[in-house]
């Protein structure tokens, strides 16, 4: 088999006439790879033709990596909204949660925002109390 290898330098793939510079080879997407693809088969010996199955099976395993992240966000947004709905359903309620140093306190949630790394509650005067630390409700 003769085919033109894909080469990679410094985020850069190439094959005989395409090259795709990016940060990373993560962010390789379907229409590059698929443009790599056509590349080597037309780059290939005509009198040695490759195996197709490779390629498909190439194909097959972009296909699932693709996949599989789209279901990774989808899980985590999944545990993101989880969160907020957990949150949400504590206010008003009394709840027992731990301090950073580990002391055990009780109070009302008053009031819940929603940050970046996820929903914090505010109980009693105390704010930014996340819902890891938090032991019991009631």
């Amino acid at each position: 088999m003769s085919t033109q290898p894909i080469t990679g330098t410094n985020g850069t793939l190439s094959t005989s006439g395409t090259s795709i510079t990016s940060a990373s080879t993560a962010g390789l997407g379907q229409n590059q790879f698929l443009m790599l693809m056509m590349d080597q088969l037309k780059a290939q010996d005509p009198t040695q033709p490759s195996d197709p199955s490779q390629y498909l099976s190439e194909l097959a395993n972009f296909t699932n990596l693709e996949q599989s992240q789209q279901i990774a966000g989808s899980t985590a947004a999944s545990a993101s909204q989880t969160q907020a709905t957990s949150a949400l359903t504590l206010l008003g309620h009394t709840v027992t949660y731990r301090d950073a140093a580990g002391a055990s306190h009780s109070g009302a949630v008053s009031k819940v925002d929603f940050t970046s790394s996820g929903p914090t509650l505010t109980i009693g005067t105390d704010s930014g109390i996340s819902l890891s630390n938090v032991t019991e409700a009631t």
